[in-house]
């Protein structure tokens, strides 16, 4: 049952990278590839109908962790206090940029709107990168299970480390060139015109970046973390990520040459799915690991809860998750397909 839910909290932040990262890479590109306010507003209009529903996905896995690994949820609240405040007020500053920013006409309130949805979706990606970079790297834990991060020390990677260092701000600018390669090939699915040639020709130069980036911070987790890649060798499901992550990168390759961009964002979707999955299966059965010392990390094993809430839980999960799915299918069925200007929608 343990193993169960430690797979269902990684299939949680798998769903989240995947459909709300895409988010995140959208509004990082906002600025960049809309030149006029109707071109930001088709943008809005792309990521408005299940920009709430993908950010459930977070909620959820916050959800599994109490439930199923209440000593990690706890260690890990209080621990990351001061970073947790910081992606609520960028989560609130997002959400307020796109449900009012389109509201009034006038050219300086949507010009500061638009500012906090790109600024808010770029720091999200950023914080959200430098988070799985400590997670990666591991946490001052001490003999009690307790932790707490300030923002940086002495950038070390052993003893009491901060939430930034050298490594943890390289995974989180990988992070932010990989969701805004993932906004902009979504996003050329999704729009037509000038919009639409922007995100495919952004969408090249990120996913080339990318693609540079990638062995750049796995060598640098496999210094952090010595054996972390061991753990790929010994577990199948770590080699179904890896082979996602590489069917993703060829699809991506595929996608950009042919001008097929369903294809495309197929494969930008395993990418950043298979990067979760295989660090989920790496680090098994460590979930938060120490810093001081090996001994005092956390794992699936003595972090989770008694099993009867779990077996009892897993049946209402499935319930809502098939409620999740279905609202998601609702939407996406109602508001899919290619998203024109005002004006252009105004002609059919």
């Amino acid at each position: 049952m343990t193993r169960a839910w430690y797979v269902i909290l990684a299939l949680m932040f798998a769903a989240f990278a995947v459909c709300d990262g895409w988010d995140f890479g959208v509004g990082a590109l906002h600025l960049l590839v809309a030149r006029s306010p109707a071109e930001r507003r088709q943008v809005v209009r792309v990521v408005g109908p299940l920009w709430s529903w993908n950010e459930v996905w977070l909620i959820a896995a916050g959800g599994v962790l109490f439930l199923a690994f209440p000593k990690v949820f706890a260690a890990a609240l209080s621990g990351y206090y001061l970073a947790v405040f910081l992606l609520l007020w960028c989560l609130v500053l997002r959400g307020i940029a796109l449900e009012v920013g389109g509201h009034l006409t006038d050219s300086m309130w949507q010009a500061f709107w638009d500012a906090a949805f790109a600024g808010s979706s770029a720091l999200l990606a950023v914080l959200f990168g430098a988070a799985f970079g400590n997670v990666l790297r591991g946490v001052p834990l001490d003999a009690d299970g307790r932790m707490f991060l300030p923002l940086f020390t002495d950038f070390g990677m052993r003893g009491r480390v901060g939430i930034l260092d050298w490594y943890t701000m390289s995974v989180g600018l990988f992070t932010l060139l990989l969701l805004a390669a993932h906004g902009a090939t979504g996003l050329a699915r999704r729009t037509v015109g000038p919009l639409e040639e922007r995100s495919e020709r952004y969408g090249k130069w990120l996913w080339l970046a990318v693609a540079i980036l990638l062995p750049v911070v796995s060598v640098e987790t496999g210094l952090v973390r010595p054996g972390f890649f061991a753990g790929i060798a010994q577990r199948p499901a770590a080699w179904l990520a890896v082979f996602a992550l590489a069917a993703g990168l060829l699809s991506v390759l595929l996608g950009i040459l042919r001008r097929r961009q369903s294809l495309a964002f197929a494969g930008s979707c395993l990418v950043v799915a298979g990067l979760i999955g295989g660090a989920a299966a790496s680090m098994y059965p460590e979930m938060l690991h120490s810093t001081i010392d090996q001994a005092n990390s956390i794992t699936a094993a003595n972090g989770a809860a008694e099993g009867y809430g779990r077996r009892v839980a897993l049946a209402w999960w499935l319930i809502a998750l098939a409620l999740s799915l279905g609202y998601a299918g609702y939407v996406a069925r109602h508001s899919g397909g290619k998203v024109h200007r005002e004006e252009e929608r105004a002609k059919f």
